[in-house]
């Protein structure tokens, strides 16, 4: 019998309120009335307030879902930004932007207004943001405008440059709801210490953007400031929970963010959304600060990573970020300066030398759709073309590895969603599916099959005790032995002397899916759980012509059936397909260098084919 599978995000999603409320006495049952009345309200005032930052001038007529599903068109076609401003937000490339700020080709404060004319166009027909701070942030760029032509000199490797910041990111002075209605009214007395650094490096914190209610899901929606919409199709997700970064990257209303990664949360938008990311080793970055769900869960730890249309934005914060010492400003981080020998593969044969890369075809819990093989057939020949050796990469302990991750998520009985949850009144979400009340259910009228939380024998998540969760981390840590010594033994395959230098995988089994309905992220948490540095990057779009649906096959599980089940080309038709490129523990560099050899050899290939 095959062993039925739980995404971890249906973690947060529990049955208990109700047994909760059967038995409270009638004076309880009163107070969480008013509590309800007071949460609700609370959101509905935390919205106002956003909508009373934006500037009228900045409005547009919002088109609707129906009749106008991708609006990536729309900052071109609204006629809100200049040509200029177009010009300067359609610049993916973050080197080409931070030269024209070096030299004062463009002024921070223009560059920084033209990205806030476009994140709020891209805002209001996708709803990705939370904290819109625009006076803040122009003084901010008017500031590093003055010290420039002051000095001649720039503040630091990020001069000038707009970055957004998903909701968890505390910056002084402004609230961090991340996602809860708790977190309404609660002002940040300091930086985080990433917002530091990015001040530090010349940088222009200028919006945040939305996560799902615990942070713990695939998708983006919470009760104070609703739902996310994907910008190629608004009836389907950017993803979670960094899905407002997604998003608002997508519609080239940021040119660089920042997200964090606990199970592929910056992985799966930017598979989703078409994007650029790297979720780095735990102790690489620093997360200090940061607001964040099970905190001091420390047994899994979360990571932030940057998001982007390109792959030099992505090396370029990482460049900058660690170019700071972080390690001087939290002490968790691992004081390792940015190495250009890794840079340059010096583990990986050197640059310029044969690689040896391994395909996961399938993860052993649940098979990728067509769009997803396709791309991963593209990606092996373009590595072949280009001189590489590309082998099947065997799969080791999935099942495990994926059982050991749901245990350690669930340790705490749920304790901190509802704690938290409880201090408003707010209830805990359940399901990420719309209500009928929402546009943007069409295609589906189905849940996905796990959506309470249960562990691998149908059973709800019980609190485990200090003992307990030390055996879940006696177990976590032999698995990862168990996996390196499968990898190291890859050498007797590889033919280059060398283990596999990487792994190409998907990052979620599909391409972008109907709201709720987003249940993978195994592909995704596998890395988190090894402590592999991982990136993410497109490949291509679903093709209605290519990507026919796969004949059935025998299911590994019910996930995998309902999994199968889901695809729909003509839904799915044009929706980026991203994979992932993983690599060891603290391989930042050779990650990135590796991924960079991988877009360079696709490139190609889609030339050749023209």
């Amino acid at each position: 019998m095959p062993v039925n599978t739980v995404h971890i995000a249906t973690f947060i999603a529990v049955h208990i309120f109700g047994r909760y409320y059967s038995s409270a006495s009638h004076s309880t049952l009163i107070v969480m009335a008013q509590l309800q009345t007071s949460w609700r309200t609370l959101c509905e005032q935390k919205r106002a307030t956003q909508r009373e930052s934006i500037s009228k001038e900045w409005t547009i007529p919002v088109p609707s879902l129906r009749e106008h599903p991708n609006v990536l068109d729309v900052p071109n076609s609204c006629g809100l930004l200049t040509e200029r401003e177009l010009a300067i937000t359609e610049t993916t490339d973050i080197d080409v932007i931070l030269e024209k700020l070096r030299t004062a080709e463009w002024s921070s404060y223009e560059v920084t207004k033209a990205f806030y004319k476009r994140a709020i166009v891209a805002h209001q027909v996708t709803n990705c943001l939370t904290e819109i701070f625009v006076d803040r942030a122009l003084e901010r760029a008017k500031h590093l405008d003055d010290v420039l032509a002051k000095t001649g000199k720039v503040v630091g490797p990020l001069h000038g440059l707009p970055v957004s910041l998903k909701d968890q990111f505390t910056i002084k002075g402004l609230e961090t709801t991340m996602g809860y209605a708790s977190g309404i009214g609660k002002y940040a007395d300091k930086d985080c210490v990433i917002v530091e650094i990015l001040y530090a490096c010349g940088a222009v914190p200028f919006v945040r953007t939305n996560v799902p209610q615990t942070l713990m899901w695939g998708e983006t929606f919470n009760n104070v400031f609703g739902r996310t919409l994907n910008p190629y199709n608004r009836s389907l997700t950017p993803g979670g929970s960094s899905g407002g970064e997604g998003a608002l990257i997508a519609m080239r209303g940021s040119p660089l963010g920042v997200g964090t990664d606990i199970g592929g949360s910056v992985r799966i938008p930017s598979a989703f959304c078409g994007l650029y990311t790297i979720r780095p080793s735990y102790a690489r970055l620093p997360y200090y600060g940061v607001a964040n769900s099970l905190q001091g869960q420390e047994s899994i730890s979360s990571v932030l990573g940057p998001m982007a249309n390109s792959l030099s934005g992505v090396k370029t914060f990482l460049t900058s970020i660690i170019g700071q010492k972080p390690w001087r400003l939290d002490p968790m981080v691992v004081p390792k300066p940015w190495s250009e020998q890794e840079w340059d593969l010096s583990e990986h044969g050197g640059v310029g030398g044969q690689l040896c890369f391994a395909v996961m075809w399938d993860n052993g819990v649940v098979r990728p759709h067509s769009p997803l093989v396709r791309a991963m057939k593209m990606v092996k020949e373009a590595l072949e073309k280009a001189g590489h050796k590309v082998i099947d990469w065997e799969c080791h302990r999935h099942l495990e590895i994926y059982k050991n991750a749901e245990l350690i998520f669930a340790a705490d009985g749920n304790h901190d969603y509802l704690s938290e949850c409880a201090k408003s009144g707010e209830p805990l979400i359940t399901t990420m599916v719309p209500s009928e009340e929402e546009e943007t259910s069409e295609g589906y009228a189905y849940e996905p099959p796990y959506m309470l939380c249960r562990d691998l024998a149908g059973h709800p998540p019980v609190h485990r005790n200090a003992y307990e969760l030390w055996q879940l981390h006696n177990e976590k840590r032999e698995l990862r032995k168990s996996h390196l010594d499968h990898w190291e033994k890859t050498v007797e395959r590889t033919g280059t002397g060398r283990p596999v230098d990487a792994i190409i995988s998907p990052a979620v089994a599909y391409a972008a899916v109907p709201h709720g309905l987003n249940t993978d992220s195994f592909y995704t948490t596998l890395c988190n759980v090894l402590d592999y540095t991982t990136s993410a990057f497109p490949v291509t779009h679903v093709d209605p012509e290519l990507d026919r649906p796969h004949e059935p096959h025998e299911f590994y599980n019910d996930e995998d059936k309902y999994i199968y089940k889901l695809y729909n080309t003509d839904l799915f038709a044009g929706c980026p397909v991203g994979l992932q490129l993983i690599g060891r523990m603290l391989e930042e560099e050779a990650v990135l260098r590796m991924t960079y050899i991988v877009d360079d050899a696709l490139k190609k290939l889609k030339e050749s084919s023209h």
